[in-house]
Formats: C-alpha cells, sequence, structure tokens
C-alpha cells in the first residue's frame, strides 16, 4: 500500500469536536471504472426503467381502459388528462418530502423506503375498479417515483468518479427510455384480446411492474450509503471503512496494481443535520443563478415529456385511426431514439462540456419540434413520419432532459443535494408536467389541427428557452469533483459562481 493511501485509510478521526480532514471524496474520484460502480448503476439506476415502463403502459393502455368491458369506468380524457397530472402531482409532494428526509437520514434509507411505496401503489393500481381507485393509487405511485429521483441522483453523484459522472448520470436517467419501450411492447400483448380479456390484460402490466420492481429491491440491497453523507453526518470510521473495502475490490479487479494517490483534501465540520431555512438560502440567495438554471431545464423538459408521453397514443388514434392496440409499435419507435440520445451522447458532456451540450441539446430539438408542429400543420405527416420526427427531435431532447437531472444535483453543496433535486424536480415538473398533461389533452381532444400544432409549439418554445438559459448560466462542472463545484456548507460559505 502507498503512503498517500495508507495517510487516507487514516484519515476522518476527529479533529477538534467535529472538525475533520479527509482524502474520500478524492478517493471515490480517482477510481478506475469498476465492477463495483456496475453494481450501484444496476441497483439504483434500473428503478428508471420502472419509471418508463410505467408511465408509457397508462398512456398505450388509456384507448383500451375507456372502452366498455375493461372493467373500469373511465374515459380517455381522464386516464391522458386527470390520471397523469395526479401521477406527476404525487411525484413532486413526493420528492420533497423524501428529499428532505434523504438529506436528514442518509440516501440509502430512503431509496429502499421509496422503492416500497413504488411498489405497494403499483400493485394496488393492478386492481383498481373505480376511478377515484385509480386516480388514488396514480397518486400514490408518483409520490413513490418522485423520493425516488431525489434519494437515487444524490446517491449516483455522489458514488461515481468525477470524470465518468456526466455520462453515467445522463445514461442511467436514459433508460427511462429503456422502460417505455417495454411498456410499449408490453401494451400490445397485454391489450390483444385474443390473448387476455379486456378487463385483465391491462392489470397484468401493473403486475409485471411489481415484480420487476421486486427484483430490483433484492439487487439494491448491495448499493451502501454515500461515504460522502456519512463524513457530513459524524460517521467517518464508517465512511473510511466503507471506502477502504471499495479500494480493495477496485484493486483486485485491476489484478493488484494501485490505485493512483487522491488529489487533495477537504476539512469540515460535521453536523447532525442543516435547517431548511439555511437550505432556502443557500439555494435562492448564494446560488441563485444556478436555481435559475435548474428551474429552466426542469419547466422545460417536464412540460414536452409529459405532455407527449401521456398524450402521444391519444394523437395516433385521433388523428391517424391508429387501433389503440398497436399505438405501442410507434410508441416503441420513439422510445428507442430518446434512449439513443443519452446512450451516444452522454459521453460528450464530460469531454466536450456541460454549457455546450446541454444549451444545443435544448436548442436543437426545441427547433426540430417547431419543424414537426409546421410539417403537422400543413398535413404533409402521416402516422409514420410523424413518429420519425419525434424520434429525431427526442434523441436531442432526451439527452438534455436527462442533463437537468445531473444539473441539479451537482451544482449546489452536498448537504442540499436531495432537497435541491426535489425542489427543482418538484417546481419544474408542477410547472410543466401538470399542466403539459392537461394542456395537450385539451387541444388534442378537440380533433382540430391548429389546436394539436399549438401544443407542439408550446413544448419547443420552453425547450428552446431552456438552452438560451444554458448557454448563459450551464456550470462548467464536467470532470470536477462535487465538491470543488460547489464547496460543502460544512467546510466554508459557498460562492455563487460558474
Amino acid at each position: 500500500m502507498s503512503t498517500v493511501e495508507e495517510k487516507g485509510r487514516g484519515e476522518g478521526r476527529d479533529q477538534g469536536g467535529g472538525r475533520v480532514t479527509t482524502a474520500v471524496p478524492a478517493r471515490l474520484d480517482r477510481l478506475p471504472w469498476s465492477r463495483w460502480h456496475w453494481t450501484v448503476v444496476i441497483g439504483l439506476g434500473t428503478v428508471w426503467i420502472l419509471d418508463g415502463l410505467e408511465v408509457t403502459v397508462v398512456g398505450n393502455i388509456a384507448g383500451r381502459l375507456s372502452e366498455p368491458g375493461s372493467g373500469l369506468p373511465i374515459t380517455s380524457a381522464q386516464i391522458t388528462g386527470t390520471a397523469a397530472a395526479l401521477y406527476v402531482a404525487g411525484a413532486c409532494v413526493g420528492a420533497l418530502f423524501f428529499g428532505r428526509l434523504t438529506d436528514r437520514f442518509g440516501r440509502r434509507k430512503l431509496f429502499m423506503v421509496t422503492l416500497v411505496v413504488y411498489l405497494g401503489a403499483t400493485a394496488l393500481t393492478a386492481v383498481s375498479f373505480e376511478p377515484w381507485w385509480f386516480f388514488t393509487f396514480r397518486f400514490l405511485t408518483g409520490f413513490g417515483i418522485g423520493g425516488e429521483y431525489a434519494a437515487i441522483n444524490s446517491a449516483i453523484d455522489e458514488l461515481i468518479p468525477s470524470r465518468y459522472r456526466g455520462r453515467v448520470d445522463l445514461i442511467i436517467n436514459g433508460s427511462f427510455w429503456l422502460g417505455a419501450i417495454g411498456g410499449s411492447l408490453l401494451s400490445i400483448v397485454a391489450l390483444d384480446t385474443d390473448l387476455f380479456p379486456a378487463n385483465i390484460g391491462w392489470r397484468l402490466t401493473f403486475a409485471l411492474g411489481v415484480v420487476l420492481g421486486l427484483v430490483i429491491l433484492l439487487v439494491r440491497r448491495n448499493v451502501p450509503e454515500s461515504p460522502r453523507w456519512l463524513l457530513i453526518h459524524g460517521r467517518q470510521e464508517e465512511a473510511e471503512q466503507l471506502v477502504a473495502s471499495v479500494e480493495d475490490r477496485v484493486r483486485a479487479d485491476l489484478g493488484g496494481r494501485e490505485l493512483p494517490p487522491p488529489a487533495g483534501e477537504i476539512t469540515i465540520h460535521q453536523r447532525k443535520s442543516i435547517g431548511f431555512l439555511t437550505i432556502a438560502r443557500t439555494v435562492f440567495a448564494t446560488y441563485r443563478k444556478h436555481a435559475a438554471l435548474g428551474l429552466s431545464l426542469f419547466i422545460g423538459q417536464a412540460f414536452l415529456y409529459n405532455a407527449i408521453t401521456f398524450g402521444f397514443g391519444a394523437i395516433l388514434t385521433k388523428f391517424y385511426d391508429v387501433p389503440a392496440g398497436a399505438t405501442g409499435y410507434y410508441f416503441a419507435v420513439i422510445a428507442f431514439g430518446n434512449f439513443l440520445g443519452p446512450l451516444l451522447l452522454g459521453k460528450l458532456f464530460d469531454t466536450v462540456g456541460r454549457r455546450p451540450m446541454i444549451s444545443s441539446t435544448y436548442l436543437l430539438s426545441g427547433l426540430l419540434l417547431f419543424g414537426t408542429a409546421w410539417l403537422f400543420g400543413r398535413g404533409s405527416l402521416s402516422a409514420v413520419t410523424l413518429t420519425a420526427c419525434w424520434c429525431v427531435a427526442l434523441f436531442f431532447a432526451s439527452a438534455g432532459a436527462s442533463s437537468a437531472y445531473l444539473t441539479v444535483s451537482e451544482i449546489f453543496p452536498m448537504e442540499t443535494r436531495a432537497m435541491a433535486i426535489a425542489f427543482f424536480y418538484a417546481i419544474g415538473t408542477a410547472a410543466g408536467g401538470i399542466s403539459g398533461p392537461l394542456v395537450f389533452a385539451n387541444l388534442t381532444r378537440s380533433g382540430v389541427v391548429g389546436d394539436t400544432v399549438l401544443a407542439f409549439q408550446i413544448g419547443a418554445g420552453l425547450m428552446c428557452a431552456a438552452g438560451l438559459v444554458a448557454a448563459f448560466l450551464a456550470v462548467k462542472a464536467e470532470r470536477r469533483s462535487l465538491e470543488d463545484i460547489a464547496t460543502p456548507l460544512s467546510a466554508a460559505a459557498p460562492a455563487d459562481s460558474a
């Protein structure tokens, strides 16, 4: 073992009443990619697949659920409008509720609790017999998912080395679309009345989500608490032991080769908790430019994605006479394009940089969506070509949308990270994600081409506006440690700079 590493392992001892000097963050950031990191990605990131499955299934089964014999007396507009808005409202409330608990009680406890909440609510959605029951458990399913966003994104960014953080975060958030592909194809099978009765097939889609969630729960047991969180909260010995064990595993993967030395130390004053007023003052006074950036990115992507995800199937059936049972094929194509965006562009966020990539993906997707709206308004598109246009536009939009979660999880101090993610997700999603499905459902329900064009243009305009904000305010966070981007409150008062 090198002298530097011996020093690193011995650090973290109490130095004068809670004052601790440690290299734990630097030791985590200097690690090469290993099988242990894959465990983190699989255990935490795969829940986005469930979210994608959940949202897409509901959008695609809307037509069938509204038909007689579905076992649920509900209309298509109630599913794509009211139920969708309640799901997003639940996610907003859940993000705020669990985000605060995540910063106070730890990442690991909360990402286990939130998954259990999601599983229970999804199971109860499957046995819906009246609209009020369906609405209630759509809200509670969203409540669990919102908590997942706060707990998972903060844990991922604190465990992944800085040089990989951008691409890993984007791909994990983009994996939502793998679930969307699965949900699209699953809905085709579930809605086939030759295979399942009309009142059973849609229930099986939710049941499958529960089964997959249980598998993820088992894998997630192997994901540890964030050593950074442990340090701040007075558990330095546990943090040091955890990092040492990770280093041993990584070294074994490298065939016994020594790890590079950590690049620096940080001194912190440990504390058990931080008051809500301190968090609010930090986010909205000290980091007000970062706050404006986070709100812009979230509002733009939330309106666009929640509107289109919940409403695309209705457009296909209303304007192109696509059978309800076949909309899944079209959505699977769009979902594949969405997944390819973060997968293929993710590395550029770590190399080219955050500012040029965030602004360009938002702006380019917005311009492409304006073009799609123009072609749709002229009547130049068929179901196939409309899907192709959306696929190309959302290839870029998906990378941009995923970068919104990355951005708010790395530009605020560690003590406020989960709450910051929760707040910007909740406010941005409430502004765009609740209004999006309601506005989109009302406009497309009319059957008037001009109304649907307007819906497209609203989403495109918000994406372009967010791209312009990012061009001026996005933070140069690529390949930098989280502590360098935003100094922990426990170390020193941070400066609002990019």
